[in-house]
């Protein structure tokens, strides 16, 4: 299975949809405004007749980067009418593997855009920047060189561009038997994950640092966490490694999957620490930190009533589909899919006072600026 050709958030604007379970994601964007600003504060502003150019790597096809890049955009205005200067063209590239859907994200634009999809058709915004979509990895090259002024990217660098051959490989002491994800692996299982991750965000630098203008700067977020230990992903582990997993589980006991069947399957999410994260930007040498830290973001689960437990049950398997739905329908069929998460909220609404006492993610918040 080539991952890079079928990885993409759950499309449409269905119950599982990525467009309707990407509340908490805007949430915790939001919560990190103000470490936004700052980034935007520190870009080079370059005279009217240049256009200013910003790129959202990893967008997705919901509102959520449309939010983004209009913040972006309003910013630099600022920046540029408080210095008594025109405003320049804003270029805005939403940027995805081809299999994001697109149509949907062109939908949300202004001046057809809104907070929904009925919003999107009634809506008379205007919009204030050239837009394109630009279907590609972000693991390589995407833009001319020196281009972009500013890269923004959440949500998306945990994503590997495979699972580690090893990890699905019988005869390796890293394959990672009875699990679907990385959460309480042995250590040469979590290892590999790791290196996989270090390999692909120094093709992510590599790329970037051939594409960003000088005196531009990159915003990264991605899911991380606080122990130094890889096999613990934290509010990652609690939301792929514990009901999910235990849904695997129950597909194999009751025979409607063989365990050859579930361990070929592994989720290809890895958060790093703090840690990870510097090693790789320093070990690359083509930005400057000026921030990077672990932001603790909150539940991925958005429920209006909290303490109804099987709303909270059919919270987790919404969330849980809409990031990894194509690729599990991919690999056991859409009937075994409906099975599995059907499982998914039974065990989740059982255990629902505690995962919303512990389902909460941390992430990794950087920027960076090009030496």
């Amino acid at each position: 299975m080539k991952l890079e050709r079928m990885l993409c958030m759950k499309g449409g604007n269905g119950e599982d949809s990525y467009l309707n379970n990407s509340q908490a994601q805007a949430q915790h964007a939001r919560s990190m405004l103000h470490l936004l600003r700052e980034a935007l504060d520190g870009v080079q502003l370059r005279t009217p007749e240049n256009a200013f150019v910003v790129a959202d790597l990893g967008c997705s096809c919901g509102s959520n980067t449309i939010f983004m890049v209009n913040f972006i955009v309003k910013h630099i205005s600022k920046r540029y009418l408080d210095g008594g200067e025109d405003t320049p063209e804003f270029w805005a590239f939403f940027s995805d593997l081809p299999s994001n859907d697109f149509n949907v994200l062109f939908q949300l634009l202004p001046p057809y855009g809104g907070c929904s999809m009925e919003e999107c058709l009634a809506s008379d915004s205007h919009r204030s920047y050239f837009a394109a979509g630009v279907p590609g990895s972000f693991y390589r090259r995407l833009f001319p060189a020196k281009s972009v002024d500013f890269v923004y990217s959440a949500f998306s660098l945990h994503w590997l561009s495979q699972v580690p051959d090893a990890v699905i490989d019988k005869r390796s002491t890293a394959y990672n038997k009875g699990k679907v994800f990385i959460h309480g692996a042995t250590a040469s299982t979590a290892n590999a994950y790791k290196k996989q991750f270090q390999t692909d965000l120094a093709g992510f630098l590599s790329s970037r640092a051939k594409e960003v203008k000088h005196g531009g700067s990159l915003f990264l977020v991605c899911l991380g966490r606080e122990s130094s230990d890889p096999s613990d992903q934290g509010g990652a582990g609690v939301l792929f490694g514990t009901h999910f997993q235990d849904a695997w589980d129950d597909l194999v006991q009751e025979g409607l999957i063989t365990s050859g069947k579930r361990d070929s399957f592994n989720i290809p999410v890895y958060a790093p620490s703090v840690v990870d994260f510097k090693e790789v930007v320093e070990a690359n040498g083509s930005f400057t930190i000026k921030r990077l830290e672990l932001f603790r973001g909150g539940s991925p689960l958005v429920v209006t009533h909290p303490e109804d437990a099987s709303e909270i049950g059919q919270a987790l398997a919404n969330s849980c589909r809409s990031v990894t739905g194509v690729l599990i329908d991919a690999h056991i069929g859409e009937h075994l899919s409906n099975e599995l998460f059907s499982r998914v909220v039974s065990r989740a609404t059982a255990h629902a006072k505690e995962l919303m006492d512990q389902l909460q993610f941390s992430h990794i918040v950087a920027s960076l600026c090009p030496l």
